[in-house]
């Protein structure tokens, strides 16, 4: 069972790993322009939205697609993962890990089965049209049903949150917060649920500890040390930068895919977030707004007057509880080299060493 949810993880991985570029690319836009950015500016925040709504989804869907089927599978993935974006109002970077890998499987099972069967000369015209009436299909079929059922996925997390807060086991919601937010629901638990409620409780008591539980940047701080102290390959390279980008951009997405490449990390993430979140409650913590974007400079700037130790000592309590949590299952289960790229390296090594 491990095996093959690493092997399902690493799967995933690879979608969104060669994508981080642009991931980052979209969170410095982010950081910088938005009106709570550091230098807002309304034309250069244009861009936020459609990036992350459109561009990265397909980016996903393609990167997907072509894992199965090289460039043509890409395509009808990239093609296929255009339903489910326009089919529902959020981030469907879920919806290009599910579509763009299915449509590159389609593609090549069809291309299989009608390939000794085109006349010479109508390959090109053939090609084209399974391939067009396919994506076709698949943008009917993620408009119509499956980006609904992925909306409806994201509102049965925010659902399960609600209930949580609303019955006062604020730690326990890290439960359901962190999977929504490895799945690039962040933006739809965060927005949609908790800072609603967030917003209702400031206006009672001047507070609330509902803009920390979905935007801690501790616990990701941890992961990503992690990696970089006890990781290995491209993960253990990556991290650095990753960390930069999370801690101080305020941007989490960045550290989705090392999670996504070894979901047993999973465990990290809510033993840091848990961790934080009794802090959080003990000290009866809160925020006057949610810190957006989600960096330790944010949080400064919405902490109430007299809360700083109360929220910072959350924040770090989540980063050290997540981090000998993740080394400890770095050592014990180490990323396989697949995932990592060791093997690629191993390979270029032995070639060098052979010529």
């Amino acid at each position: 069972m491990r095996e093959r949810l690493q092997r399902i993880g690493g799967f995933l991985a690879a979608m969104v790993i060669p994508n981080i570029a642009a991931i980052i690319a979209w969170g410095l836009i982010t950081a910088l322009f938005i009106p709570t950015g550091w230098w807002p500016n309304a034309k250069f925040a244009l861009s936020v939205g459609p990036i992350i709504r459109f561009l990265l989804p397909i980016l996903i869907g393609y990167t997907g697609g072509k894992l199965v089927y090289d460039v043509r599978g890409g395509v009808v993935g990239a093609v296929a993962t255009m339903g489910m974006v326009v089919g529902t109002e959020i981030p469907m970077f879920l919806g290009g890990m599910v579509m763009g890998p299915l449509g590159g499987w389609l593609i090549k099972k069809i291309d299989q089965a009608v390939e000794e069967k085109i006349p010479v000369g109508f390959e090109m015209l053939v090609n084209n049209l399974t391939a067009g009436f396919l994506g076709l299909a698949l943008v009917l079929i993620g408009q119509g049903v499956a980006g609904p059922f992925v909306q409806g996925v994201s509102k049965a997390f925010g659902a399960g949150v609600d209930f949580l807060v609303a019955n006062k086991v604020l730690p326990l919601a890290d439960i359901i917060v962190e999977p929504a937010k490895i799945l690039f629901l962040n933006n739809a638990i965060n927005h949609g649920v908790l800072a609603p409620a967030g917003i209702a409780e400031v206006a009672k008591s001047g507070k609330a500890i509902h803009f920390l539980l979905e935007t801690n940047p501790g616990p990701g701080l941890g992961l990503l040390l992690a990696f970089w102290m006890s990781g290995k390959g491209l993960l253990k390279q990556s991290a650095p930068g990753a960390i930069v980008i999370h801690f101080f951009g305020g941007i989490h997405e960045i550290y989705f895919p090392y999670v996504l490449a070894h979901p047993i990390m999973l465990l990290a993430m809510w033993a840091g977030g848990i961790c934080a979140d009794f802090v959080f409650v003990i000290f009866n913590a809160g925020l006057v707004a949610t810190p957006s974007p989600g960096s330790i400079f944010a949080y400064l700037l919405v902490i109430p007057k007299g809360m700083h130790f109360a929220v910072l000592s959350g924040v770090l309590v989540g980063a050290v509880a997540s981090f000998l949590v993740g080394s400890l299952i770095l050592k014990v289960f180490p990323v396989p080299k697949k995932v990592t790229g060791e093997d690629e390296e191993e390979a270029a090594a032995a070639a060098a060493v052979a010529s």
